[in-house]
């Protein structure tokens, strides 16, 4: 069965509270989302009417039950997802005080199931076949998850759209040095995508542009540098593209970079070029972070551009 994008990676349960701006210690209600960065982009692209698969693992209770059936209301196949008995589905709980300070809490305790991911059981040929292959940094963190990402990488032999997204969570790490492990993976992919943080843990340097050319020496044929407020920058061997972020009241800004990941990913299936990507993909990250939710509030491609046709209004 070919996909247009299978991911590989991170799955949770989002706790996140319905008081914004107030402490967890005093939250008095919650409301409960599919998280998880990997499966945030499958659900992305599905949302602009991909065929998506997510590879990961669960525990084996009702929050498992949970995931599951969202994936197949949001479209992502499933079958991909399997329970790990004796560890529990992780749950991410989060403050909400906008702009920009989103202070996130991982129970992925005593280890997440999506780092029990081994090479035995991977369909390789469904990796090998998608458009996309979608593998996280956070995959990287732990074994047997780090080699099975490794052995997945090395089956697309440098296809194109072969991605790593950075996202580079330090304390996933166990004070282990990421960077030579990253850098591994950046040798059999095609795109890297990660913040100026991520970026300098990759290839040593938070200069935007020094950071696209380090991640060029290595063998990536697109490099996206997002810069935050100074919006995004994308890089290949020929060409350069600048553009700047997306103006909107935020309420979280967690989903973002997995809304723009899942835009990127279909602005790459429908062969555009790199300047509308660049847009699209701002766009839609913008578009999630004016909502509370990660997963629930990816948009399609007519949410999108009808951002983008208000944002050029203005």
């Amino acid at each position: 069965m070919s996909y247009d994008l299978v991911t590989m990676g991170r799955v949770g349960v989002d706790i996140y509270p319905n008081d914004i701006g107030v402490p967890l210690s005093e939250v008095r209600s919650f409301s409960k989302f599919l998280g998880g960065s990997a499966t945030n982009v499958a659900v992305a692209a599905a949302r602009y009417g991909h065929r998506s698969a997510v590879i990961t693992r669960t525990g084996a209770d009702p929050f498992a039950d949970y995931i599951h059936r969202a994936l197949r209301e949001f479209g992502v196949d499933d079958r991909y997802v399997t329970p790990v008995e004796g560890l529990p589905t992780p749950v991410v709980f989060c403050e909400i005080f906008p702009p920009d300070n989103f202070p996130i809490y991982f129970y992925r305790y005593p280890k997440a199931p999506d780092l029990e991911i081994y090479e035995s059981e991977l369909d390789m040929d469904a990796i090998v076949s998608a458009g996309i292959f979608w593998v996280t940094g956070t995959g990287l963190s732990e074994e047997p998850s780090r080699s099975s990402t490794l052995a997945a990488l090395r089956a697309r032999e440098h296809r194109q759209h072969t991605v790593l997204d950075l996202d580079y969570r330090p304390m996933f790490w166990r004070h282990e040095d990421a960077r030579p492990v990253i850098q591994q993976a950046l040798e059999h992919v095609t795109v890297a995508v990660g913040n100026l943080d991520e970026c300098e843990v990759a290839v040593g340097t938070r200069d935007p542009d020094k950071a696209a050319q380090a991640l060029l020496d290595r063998g990536v044929e697109l490099a996206v540098v997002k810069q935050g407020p100074a919006g995004v920058l994308a890089r290949t061997k020929t060409e350069k593209v600048v553009v700047p972020p997306v103006r909107v009241e935020v309420v979280n800004g967690l989903g973002a970079g997995d809304a723009f990941g899942g835009a990127l990913c279909h602005g790459l299936l429908a062969g555009w070029d790199l300047e509308r990507i660049m847009r699209f993909a701002n766009a839609a990250g913008a578009y999630v972070a004016a909502r509370l939710a990660c997963a629930d509030a990816m948009p399609g491609e007519e949410d999108v551009e009808r951002l983008l046709a208000e944002v050029a209004d203005e």
